[in-house]
């Protein structure tokens, strides 16, 4: 299965080729490695020659951004009612990842759907897109990320948004131990979003290794998914990753839990404007009531 982040208006992922894309973000424009785009330019047009932004890689590793045109430290899109602040990071990432759009407006359509108070676990939630959208459905959502400034970055988007009065709790602390502790207090989600990366260390120096921790985590969140559960989403990025491990992970965790429901996986793409052809980006796995 593949999902289309095609009703974007304030972002664009124009051309691609080369290694690289050209993206709109709102009135600017960036030039930004992906490995994913192993075919070449099929012709370097004016935009590629003069975006706003251009990222190098260095080979020293890690890489900056050369400004070609003046542009603001940061700025701010919009999709639909939800607003998101931009800002170009020495990771070459600007703090989005457009493509969830495709996992946001399911996860608004599920939670509408109920007619009672639904209470989601965002983990690993970065800068907050899915906090978001799921408070912008009327949920109660508890964000946790271990980097302190990718929560303050996720509570501005939320008052960006304006849904600073809304539940949203935000949790600076590594989430495995997020979990436990929620287990011990009883506490209960009706939806589970993860986001887990290949490799990271918690704030004391914790180590997460995708396939060493994934099955074993999702197997601990089982404790604190309440007995009406509505959703259960897990993103990756990692490079090798096929949809079908996070199918079965889902299948033998939430699936031996839970009666009934239904479980599936593919992958989250961004067509192109210019071309028509998508630019894959990464994976998802589903169980939804």
């Amino acid at each position: 299965m593949l999902l289309l982040a095609d009703k974007w208006e304030n972002y664009e992922l124009v051309d691609m080729g080369g290694g690289e894309k050209l993206e709109r973000w709102g009135d600017f424009v960036l030039r930004r490695p992906d490995p994913q785009v192993i075919w070449p330019i099929e012709k370097e047009w004016s935009l590629w020659k003069s975006p706003h932004g251009h990222y190098h890689r260095s080979s020293r590793g890690g890489g900056s951004w050369e400004a070609k045109k003046r542009y603001p430290e940061q700025w701010t899109i919009e999709y639909g009612d939800l607003k998101f602040k931009i800002k170009p990071t020495g990771f070459k990432h600007t703090g989005l990842f457009p493509e969830q759009a495709a996992n946001w407006d399911w996860m608004i359509k599920k939670i509408k759907s109920e007619k009672r108070p639904i209470k989601v676990l965002n983990l690993f939630a970065y800068t907050g897109g899915a906090t978001v959208a799921c408070a912008s459905a009327g949920a109660e959502v508890c964000h946790v990320d271990a980097a302190k400034g990718m929560v303050t970055w996720a509570k501005d988007n939320v008052e960006l948004s304006g849904l600073g009065d809304k539940k949203v709790r935000y949790i600076v602390d590594d989430v495995i131990k997020f979990v436990e502790r929620e287990i011990r207090r009883g506490n209960k989600y009706d939806a589970i979003v993860m986001d887990p990366p290949s490799y990271g260390r918690g704030p004391k120096g914790e180590v997460w290794k995708i396939e060493d921790k994934l099955y074993e985590f999702v197997e601990l969140c089982m404790k604190v998914l309440s007995d009406k559960p509505l959703f259960f989403l897990i993103n990756s990025y990692t490079t090798g990753f096929s949809s079908v491990v996070l199918e079965n992970v889902l299948t033998t965790t939430v699936g031996r839990k839970v009666k009934g429901g239904k479980i599936y996986a593919g992958e989250v793409g961004i067509p192109a404007s210019r071309t028509g052809m998508v630019l894959p980006c990464g994976i998802f796995g589903r169980w939804e009531k």
